[in-house]
């Protein structure tokens, strides 16, 4: 499981469309479309059902789309608290 391809499965459950969610997460749309499907394999069900026009959360990923969310919030909340950390550090040394 890729922190990146959580971050796929997010966003485009939030824009409903892959190709407006590789351009949000600055990748292709095949880039995006493999991640999210390796994603799929590695926790074993499909979080989209995808039609030529749309995408749409299946059962499932509706089901486990909140639990990626989570993943996805506490990488950033890591992020923001390591930046915070060497910010003080930084300081402390000066």
């Amino acid at each position: 499981m890729n922190l990146r391809h959580l971050e796929f499965a997010t966003v485009a459950a939030a824009e409903r469309s892959f190709s407006r969610a590789a351009e949000r997460c600055n990748v292709t749309q095949p880039t995006l479309s493999n991640g999210i499907a390796l994603l799929e394999q590695s926790i074993g069900g499909a979080i989209f059902v995808r039609t030529t026009r749309k995408v749409e959360l299946s059962a499932f990923g509706r089901q486990v789309l909140p639990l990626i969310e989570t993943v996805v919030r506490a990488r950033s909340e890591l992020e923001t608290g390591l930046r915070f950390v060497h910010l003080e550090t930084a300081h402390a040394r000066a």
